[in-house]
């Protein structure tokens, strides 16, 4: 049985009960949101072939340590990283290391910002260099699966909604959707109820009502959906090796459909795609 509460009087722990947000929490995560925006934003001017995923993630820490937030990710459960950096195959969890980008590498960076107390967290693909057709194509489907489970977002829909339709696009264009991993509720949690499948039916899952905030963020194939994770305990990688993307928005439900908090301020949510 699903239980809802006001987040004013929920404890700050995850109890599988679902929090409902009303307009200073969504003030709040716009806030952390827009942080978390503002530094992948400038990150497209910054991956590049030769760049290591470690410079990329110092410049995370120190963007948000210039801006009064700290990395979510940094001592979480073991995680010494301040972001995620997940190329080729690497579905998501990657860790940043020394080893350089290379020309026609696709990367995502997944960064979630601690601002005030709030977790903003988003992750965009960024291309290095000149990449293949095959996965620039990836990154568009990718990214077509994530706008198809916003625009199923409204009160009285149900979270199978979401997964239906980025699953049946994924398939419609020959991917696949990996299941291991899925999109979780969050705010003054990293992780918290519901979690947010990228596949399903319908009319299956939570109820979705006005003040529940959640990230999506399908992670879409290639190749098979089937994904193992290696020995560090962290990086997931496809078990075919094929290549895979991943494209992540922080969400909150309102009234007649959502609010996507994570946009990117200057328009490089998915810079240089065939869109639409």
């Amino acid at each position: 049985m699903v239980t809802y509460l006001d987040a004013h009087s929920a404890p700050l722990k995850n109890t599988g009960q679902i929090r409902l947000h009303g307009p200073e929490g969504f003030e709040a995560m716009r806030k952390a949101c827009q942080l978390t925006a503002r530094c992948l934003d400038a990150l497209a001017s910054i991956v590049a072939p030769g760049v290591t995923t470690n410079a990329i993630d110092r410049f995370v820490y120190e963007f948000g340590a210039d801006n009064g937030a700290l990395p979510a990710t940094l001592n979480y459960r073991g995680y010494t990283k301040s972001s995620c950096t997940s190329i080729n195959h690497v579905v998501c969890h990657g860790i940043p290391d020394d080893k350089p980008l290379r020309d026609g590498d696709i990367v995502n960076v997944d960064v979630t910002y601690i601002l005030d107390g709030w977790h903003g967290d988003s992750s965009r693909m960024y291309p290095v260099g000149d990449i293949k057709r095959a996965a620039e194509r990836l990154m568009e489907v990718t990214h077509e699966c994530l706008m198809r489970g916003i625009a199923a977002v409204r009160p009285g829909a149900r979270t199978g909604a979401i997964g239906a339709a980025i699953q049946s696009y994924a398939e419609s264009e020959r991917c696949s959707v990996v299941r291991d991993f899925c999109g979780h509720g969050v705010g003054q949690l990293f992780h918290d109820a519901p979690n947010i499948l990228h596949y399903g039916t319908l009319n299956e899952g939570v109820e979705l009502r006005e003040g529940m905030i959640f990230t999506i963020e399908p992670m879409i194939n290639l190749g098979r959906p089937h994904v193992k994770v290696l020995a560090d305990g962290w990086t997931a990688v496809t078990r075919d090796r094929s290549l895979t993307a991943q494209y992540e928005h922080t969400v909150g439900v309102t009234n007649d459909g959502c609010e996507v908090f994570t946009l990117s301020p200057a328009g490089l949510f998915a810079p240089g795609l065939k869109l639409g």
